[in-house]
Formats: C-alpha cells, structure tokens, sequence
C-alpha cells in the first residue's frame, strides 16, 4: 500500500518552500534506496547520475510548480525511460553549467500524468551524465474537449 503523499498546491513563499523541502526528503530517501546513485538510461545506452548538483537545481526549479514536484515522485523511471529530445552546448552565463561539455534534454512521457523534462549534463573528461534538472511540461498537454 502507497503511502499519500500531501504536496502544497498553492504559490506562497511558504507553499513553494514546503515542496522544496518535499523534493529534498525524497532525494534523500531515494539515495537511500539507491546507493550506486545512477540509472540505466535505455535511450543513452548509459547510467545517468544523481548527484548534489542534481537535488539542489531541481528542488530550486521544480518547487515552483505543484506538478513539477509531483513529477519528481516517478524519478526513477523518469532516469529510466527518458528519450533524447536535443542536444546543445551549457549556457554560457550559467555556473552550473560550466563542468558540462554537453547538455542533453529529455522527455519522459508519463501515462496519467503528462510530459516531464529531464535535462542531462555530460561532465567535461569523465563524459559521465548528471541529472541535472526534472520539471513537468505544462503547455505541450493533450488539447481540451472544447474545440472550436
């Protein structure tokens, strides 16, 4: 039996730091679970890693939406099942993004719940991919009943 999970829905400061705080807890449990930290990725043909960097930038974006901090409840298939979407370079202007060579975006495309972004670092040298953040896709959902 699942134990519910209560995620705040609202956008207060206090809502979005509670989901912050949900994100971090389930990192930590899921690290628990899973000591190697990393995924076998059937898309990249490659384990994708989680690491500190993984927990704080998606805690940071993804608390920000209630849906976005559900998604993080399916992390493991999530890093499972993710198919390539694009490859580009890191942003330039961003610290986070320096150690990458590479950033990969995936999608994930979750019966019952919707399309969730993964995007992947590739570590400079090692090559070894990062989790780097995990958010729902809100406006590419199926189209309402109420067409025109």
């Amino acid at each position: 039996m699942k134990k519910e999970i209560t995620i705040p829905k609202g956008r207060t400061t206090t809502e979005i730091q509670q989901r912050e705080k949900f994100i971090k807890n389930f990192y930590a449990n899921w690290n628990a679970c899973n000591p190697t930290k990393h995924i076998f990725n059937v898309a990249l043909k490659d384990f994708i890693h989680v690491r500190f960097l993984s927990i704080q930038e998606t805690a940071r974006l993804a608390a920000a939406d209630y849906k976005s901090t559900l998604a993080i409840t399916y992390l493991t298939e999530i890093l499972e099942k993710a198919k390539v979407k694009k490859r580009s370079k890191p942003k330039p202007n961003n610290q986070n993004q320096k150690r990458f060579s590479e950033v990969i975006v995936m999608q994930y495309d979750k019966p019952t719940f919707g399309k969730i972004k993964l995007t992947v670092g590739v570590l400079r040298g090692s090559r070894q991919k990062i989790q780097y953040c995990i958010t729902a896709i809100e406006n590419d959902q199926q189209p309402s009943s109420s067409r025109k």
